[in-house]
């Protein structure tokens, strides 16, 4: 028996939420709306079968062994199964607690441990850092260096998927929204919020409408930086004064899902104060998962002190789409005639509960045709690092969302949520259709037929 196994089991009977292990009913209706069991048809792979095996181990019934963790790391942490529960299981926050679990008790291999802690708590909380990351992408991108990098076949060194990846990502910035706002020379001003943070603040056009706090990611701001800039024209229009809080961090989604809840926590509590601070009505999100982090601060921070300020901050968070249906309407240009199709980010639709508002402003674009996508609400396979921990459950689960991308005959598919973006944008490319099909954020789709690029 392994040494770990005892010390695991005594903390996940620690960790594990007893009252949502035992409101599972196993009716399976969870079983229809979970990618990997559709994928694999094996109990074990279904979140009935997950939080049966957690609770065998909080039982006593049986050891958290190498099966049981490899099959809490095969979860997407999508929560399609949620919805679809009758009971209102909290699957999403048992998953988490079983992860925080084994991430406590598991000896990792030094080169695991190593680049975990330099993305998690090295680099992704660091805007600066992150920044400077972004830099030295383009220049990778730019200069020459990639193109002689694949010439030279040194991209062949590396696995297939992490090939295919590389050719889809964006061109990296390592300016950021704030700094790419004052460079473009558009309105905008200093203010200190309360304990004298910097806030950039951009006035709205027209009446104001509201104050809302733009939470900008840290992946999201080196590798989608125009897609930002566009969020700030677009909440603008819409008659919104946008608010930058300089101090605000990563949104911890990451951490949470690799089950380092410690580090999510202290990144909430930073975002609370730097929002707090900024005396805003709204925080708006234009990434999925992050929206939805942000969203369950309140569950992360509930034992806290700071739990009554974490559930104040999660009923502020909205999704960008929430805020332009209900703002002023967009000045939308035709685009001419293109068929575009829809799909859900995960963590939109299935813990924000956002699902009608992004159909609402496709719908608004002259000459856009929406066509639904068949099971637009099940998972792409991208689920953060998934693509990346997970390439064969990852790519398996792509290219049956491609086979029904192809049905629809659409020219765009457009997403809300950055690892979405990247996970169709290598559906397109490994499917072969990048001359006829291009994946967009739906931010930057509504900014095109604005006139803002």
């Amino acid at each position: 028996m392994s040494t770990e196994i005892k010390p695991l089991t005594e903390k996940l009977r620690l960790t594990l939420d007893p009252d949502q292990l035992t409101n599972c009913m196993r009716c399976g209706f969870c079983q229809t709306a979970c990618p990997t069991f559709l994928e694999t048809g094996l109990e074990a792979a279904s979140p009935r079968g997950r939080i049966a095996l957690m609770k065998a181990v909080y039982d006593g019934k049986m050891e958290p062994d190498a099966a049981f963790r490899s099959q809490m790391d095969l979860c997407l942490g999508c929560r399609a199964c949620e919805p679809a529960c009758p009971s209102d299981v909290k699957y999403g926050q048992l998953i988490e607690q079983a992860r925080e679990s084994i991430a406590a008790v598991t000896a990792e291999r030094w080169p695991v441990r190593t680049v975990k802690r330099l993305f998690m708590e090295r680099l992704f909380p660091h805007h600066g850092r992150m920044r400077l990351l972004g830099s030295s992408l383009k220049l990778y991108q730019t200069s020459g260096l990639q193109k002689l990098a694949r010439g030279l076949g040194v991209m062949k060194l590396f696995p297939s998927h992490m090939r295919e990846m590389e050719a889809v990502l964006p061109q990296a910035a390592g300016d950021g929204v704030i700094r790419r706002w004052e460079k473009l020379g558009l309105p905008a001003r200093w203010e200190q919020g309360d304990g004298g943070q910097s806030l950039l603040v951009i006035p709205a056009e027209g009446e104001r409408l509201g104050r809302v706090g733009m939470f900008r990611g840290c992946i999201m701001d080196v590798l989608f930086t125009e897609t930002n800039v566009n969020t700030i024209k677009l909440l603008r229009l819409a008659g919104y004064e946008v608010v930058v809080p300089a101090s605000q961090t990563c949104c911890g989604a990451l951490h949470a899902h690799a089950g380092e809840r410690e580090s999510a926590r202290r990144l909430a509590r930073t975002n609370i104060a730097a929002f707090g601070a900024a005396g805003v009505d709204a925080v708006v999100s234009n990434a999925g998962g992050c929206g939805a982090t942000l969203k369950e601060v309140d569950h992360l921070l509930h034992s806290d002190p700071e739990a009554a300020e974490a559930r104040r901050f999660a009923s502020q968070v909205f999704d960008v789409s929430e805020l332009l249906a209900e703002g002023r309407p967009l000045p939308l240009k035709p685009l001419g005639q293109v068929t575009v199709t829809y799909q859900d980010s995960c963590h939109l639709r299935n813990v924000m509960r956002v699902a009608s508002a992004p159909r609402q402003l496709i719908r608004t674009v002259p000459g856009a045709k929406l066509q639904e996508l068949p099971d637009a609400d099940r998972c792409c396979g991208s689920a953060g690092i998934y693509n990346l921990t997970q390439p064969e459950m990852s790519a398996s689960v792509l290219d049956h969302k491609m086979e029904q991308v192809e049905r629809t005959r659409a020219h765009v598919i457009l997403t809300a949520n950055p690892g979405c973006l990247l996970q169709m944008k290598w559906g397109v490319h490994r499917h072969g259709r990048d001359k006829t099909m291009q994946a967009m954020h739906l931010v930057d789709f509504l900014a095109e037929s604005v006139g803002e690029r």
